[in-house]
Formats: structure tokens, sequence, C-alpha cells
């Protein structure tokens, strides 16, 4: 994985993920996201405004679905569940937290996995329950805010996934077009990738066939 953010950033990024230190690399400037011509996200100068604060409103107007296609969509996922999927009696997204798992969310109370059930059963994603991630991941990003951001004029830089073969083949690549953005298939996002996987193993062994 590659970060924009600075060796502090990215051992807090470590220390509340849990993701290896061995596996983070950083880039302070978004260099290697230009030169890959991720999208930067909206960078227009408003009249009146300093840059930084262009940069902010940049990104409130992105979080609001403005030049973040599917945004508000994803927002509102979080809230609904995959209770919307009934009507197809199809059901895509997991469930994301367990029945007895205790989530924290200080300054709010702590919300335990069993009040989810509540809204409709389980094995799937519940109503609230994505939400209730994204609000705990919120409180933590906030409350060093400054350690995760060293550099603000960067926030609403996007990112991208790539997954190269063992010859540096290029077998699956997704864009970020805007906030939430960060698989083809939000409702499991590494489906999109099991998938190129399979489609790759199938081609190769086609191939050698």
């Amino acid at each position: 994985a590659v970060g924009i953010g600075d060796r502090r950033s990215g051992q807090k990024f470590c220390d509340y993920t849990g993701f290896s230190p061995d596996q983070l690399w950083l880039d302070p400037n978004a260099q290697l996201h230009r030169q890959l011509g991720l999208y930067a996200g909206l960078s227009q100068t408003w009249p009146g405004l300093t840059s930084q604060q262009s940069v902010w409103l940049n990104l409130l107007l992105m979080c609001a679905g403005i030049g973040s296609p599917g945004t508000i969509k994803e927002v509102l996922r979080g809230y609904t569940g995959d209770l919307a999927e009934i009507r197809y009696a199809v059901r895509q997204a997991p469930q994301l937290i367990g029945d007895q798992e205790s989530v924290e969310l200080t300054p709010f109370p702590t919300v335990t996995g069993s009040v989810f059930a509540l809204a409709g059963g389980k094995n799937f994603q519940r109503p609230f329950e994505l939400a209730t991630l994204r609000l705990r991941n919120m409180i933590e990003v906030l409350g060093n805010w400054s350690t995760y951001v060293p550099d603000a004029r960067y926030i609403t830089q996007r990112g991208g996934t790539f997954l190269f073969d063992q010859h540096q083949q290029l077998i699956f690549e997704h864009r970020d077009p805007g906030i939430l953005g960060f698989s083809p298939m939000m409702a499991n996002p590494l489906t999109a990738i099991a998938n190129a996987l399979e489609n790759y193993a199938t081609e190769t062994v086609t191939i050698q066939g």
C-alpha cells in the first residue's frame, strides 16, 4: 500500500488498523498518484478564500457528491445496509460486526453487535452497521487530524488499486472516482479482486492448455 503522509501518519495508521508497517510506503506529496493519473478531486480556487480554505470547501463539496460520483449513494448504503436488496432476493454485502462484538465510539456510547440484529437478522449487512464503523474511523481521524493529515493540500486526492501478476502484467485496476468509491463492487469490495484473479487463472490455464 502507498499512502499520502509522513512517518508519523503511517505509523498511526498501522497502529489503528493493524496493517503491517513493512507493507506500507509513504509518499508525502502524492507524486505517485499524479504519475498514475489518479483523480485529484475538486481543485477549484474560490474567490475570497485562501488556498487552504479552498481545499476544505472542495472537500465538503465532494462529501456532498459534487465532483464525487456515487458518494451520496454510498453514504446512504451505510445507513440502509443490504435491506435495499431484499426486493431482488439478493444480498451482496456481508455482516460487518459480530453479534458479541463491541464497537467503541468515544465520546458516544459503546455499541454491541447484537443491536443490529434487531434490524432484521444476521449474516448480511444490517442498517447502520457500516455507518457505525465509518463513525468510529471518523472519530479516530478527527481526534488525530494533524498526525493523519500533515499536509491538507492532498485531502481531496483519490487513490486506486492495481494488481499485477508475477510477470508485472496488469491484471486488475480500479481508479477511485470520488470519496467512498474505492472498489467497483462496494457491497463487497474484495470481490472485484477475487473475480479478476479467477478470470486470470482461467485464462492462464486456457493458454497453457
